[in-house]
């Protein structure tokens, strides 16, 4: 047992994090480290990659302190990590060669336009289960090599090495030695067919990118290397589990059969619905995406819907608006009304994501009176932020043809039981809240552990996860109907 432990690092849009899970999926310590984020145009988000990197390992290093045990006593690594997020680097010097261009970016706005006149839509949605938006990287790295000097050059020679942030974080952890991706975060990119399961070579010709710049497709629970010349922690441990952090969250669920869904209250909010085996083509612009691939099985796909503003809309009314001091703060200042009082607040402040895709859309609040205060805007961030998820989950159980019986919640805000009450009754599905909310985290220790043989297969996880609490659906159909008609109209305004 004493060499049984997980450390799980989990790289996300604010900070970085480093988990450490015993054999029996328990949280022993975490540590967290935040980073700048960048902002040089309006719509433009970039993170420094050396933030990235230095942050992960601050928190790595203080997760083993706070824990208290030695690296030698980590059995395997997992990472996951913002998926859509893309850097470029040298591939002598290690040095990226322009900071980190985020999933929220929206520069490439006017590529997508292009691609979409041109009629390429169609072809890319078929191939890569993804809508044509700047939230995906395609667009991302096709503009670092048009716009850094000398890039495309020394792309073509074989000089530069892309990556979302998983691959990056592999690079560095190995020295250089790994430059390789899992087909969950391959799949996020708009360069893989995910039928194939492979680089895609219409779409890299599309979008510019030679295929000699872009890591290797493995398993999500493959053996991706060995730690090397880290210094605070040993040479020689495997790192055996990678997944983009949605599909991790889905996989610390235990989501593991088709008709199970979960949904995490993050930076954004990010609906998954398990399709097993097979590829759903939505009818209602939900993303087809891949869960994961484990070792000598087939692909496991999902359904996909974000909202890319959920838990930021709390942080904004928190430092924007000065509202409060803590993001906790909310449920208190909302629960003091007892609604809105008509105040609507649609948090499109970077734009609106499924299943309406509109990416020049900003932020709405309307419905205010003389007698609006702070408390109705409150409660109506958080009426907003379960809202968004009901447009969702709507168009999954359409797309899937039948009703979900729950989902299952994790992220920060999951905490928040008026939220979560807001959403069973909103959905009009029972919500399900695990013991452990950080389940993005458990997902790649569960994956890593699965790679690394601590746990056999998935039964045995899924003994592992334990229910908190369930919020059944209070609300009637009647008074649903007539929030979504509010809902609705205010969408209408932005």
């Amino acid at each position: 047992m004493s060499s049984s432990f997980i450390m799980a690092i989990d790289q996300g849009t604010t900070s970085s994090r480093t988990c450490i899970i015993n054999q029996a999926g328990g949280l022993v310590a975490e540590a967290r480290e935040t980073f700048k984020q960048i902002f040089p145009k309006p719509g433009w988000v970039e993170h420094d990659p050396e933030d990235i990197w230095y942050s992960t390992q601050r928190s790595m290093r203080l997760a083993l302190e706070k824990a208290g045990i030695k690296g030698s006593q980590i059995r395997a690594i997992g990472i996951t990590n913002q998926r859509e997020t893309v850097m470029l680097w040298d591939a002598k010097t290690h040095k990226a060669v322009y900071n980190a261009i985020v999933w929220q970016c929206r520069r490439t706005q006017e590529l997508c336009e292009r691609l979409k006149k041109n009629k390429k839509e169609k072809m890319i949605t078929a191939k890569t289960g993804l809508v044509l938006d700047p939230y995906f990287s395609a667009t991302k790295i096709q503009w670092l090599l048009k716009n850094v000097a000398g890039a495309a050059k020394k792309a073509r020679d074989g000089e530069l090495r892309v990556g979302t942030v998983d691959t990056f974080l592999l690079w560095k952890l190995t020295s250089g030695a790994v430059h390789k991706t899992d087909v969950s975060n391959a799949s996020r990119t708009m360069l893989m067919n995910i039928h194939t399961g492979w680089w895609d070579d219409e779409l890299l010709k599309l979008f510019s990118v030679p295929e000699a710049i872009l890591p290797e497709i493995c398993p999500s629970n493959a053996d991706f290397g060995r730690t090397q010349g880290l210094g605070f922690l040993p040479d020689g441990i495997p790192i055996t589990g990678i997944v983009g952090d949605q599909q991790a969250a889905l996989f610390g669920q235990a989501c593991y059969d088709a008709g199970e869904a979960k949904c995490t209250f993050g930076t954004g909010s990010f609906l998954l619905l398990n399709t097993g085996k097979k590829a759903v083509k939505s009818k209602n612009k939900l993303l087809t995406t891949i869960a994961w691939r484990l070792k000598d099985q087939e692909m496991t796909y999902a359904l996909e819907g974000g909202a890319f503003v959920c838990g930021a809309a709390v942080q904004w009314l928190r430092d924007g608006l000065g509202l409060f001091q803590q993001s906790s703060d909310v449920e208190a200042l909302a629960k003091t009304v007892d609604s809105t009082d008509g105040v609507e607040f649609v948090p499109a402040l970077t734009g609106l994501g499924a299943p309406h895709w509109k990416p020049e859309a900003r932020g709405v609040i309307c419905g205010l009176t003389r007698g609006s205060t702070k408390a109705h805007i409150a409660r109506a961030t958080l009426e907003a932020m379960a809202l968004q998820n009901v447009d969702i989950l709507v168009t999954m159980q359409k797309d899937m043809g039948k009703k979900l019986k729950g989902v299952r919640v994790d992220g920060g805000a999951a905490a928040n039981d008026l939220l979560m009450q807001m959403q069973a009754d909103y959905c009009g599905v029972n919500v399900i809240r695990p013991q452990n909310l950080e389940t993005t985290a458990l997902g790649a220790a569960f994956m890593a552990g699965l790679g690394a043989g601590v746990w056999k297969d998935l039964k045995e996880i899924q003994r592992v996860w334990q229910m908190d609490k369930e919020f059944k659906v209070k609300m009637s159909s009647k008074d649903r109907n007539a929030r979504m008609v509010r809902w609705q109209n205010a969408l209408k305004r932005v």
